[in-house]
């Protein structure tokens, strides 16, 4: 298996479809995105982006299962992105939470999300000044 030229990403998995959640192996670590087919094309519109870290309730495979349980009928897809080992947990939730503004305007991908923004980032300073 070839080695990961990504800084942050190990491995991950392409969009597939919610039944094979069972193939995830147990305990990874990372961002995982919850996608719905668009029925009428080839598209996928994101629902939801969420991320797990380590020993949190038996990693991404075990957040899907939660999700597939509780909000099953809003999502059809999903894509896993593993981080590295020495990712630290702080690092996760910051690109979770950079996905999430990322899509925090977009109604579809906020079906799910109830943190619809990163708080972290109302700090930095800004590119463009306002005025």
């Amino acid at each position: 298996m070839p080695i990961s030229e990504l800084r942050l990403i190990k491995r991950w998995q392409p969009t597939a479809p919610k039944s094979d959640v069972h193939k995830i192996p147990k305990g990874l670590r990372g961002i995982y995105v919850l996608y719905k087919h668009a029925k009428k094309s080839d598209s996928y519109n994101v629902v939801y982006v969420g991320m797990t870290g380590a020993g949190r309730r038996g990693g991404i495979r075990s957040r899907l299962y939660t999700h597939r349980r509780n909000k099953g009928d809003m999502w059809t897809h999903f894509s896993v992105f593993e981080v590295w080992d020495n990712i630290i947990e702080a690092e996760v939730i910051e690109l979770e939470g950079l996905f999430r503004q990322i899509y925090s305007k977009d109604s579809r991908a906020n079906k799910l999300n109830v943190q619809r923004s990163f708080k972290k980032l109302k700090g930095l300073e800004k590119i463009i000044p306002k005025g």
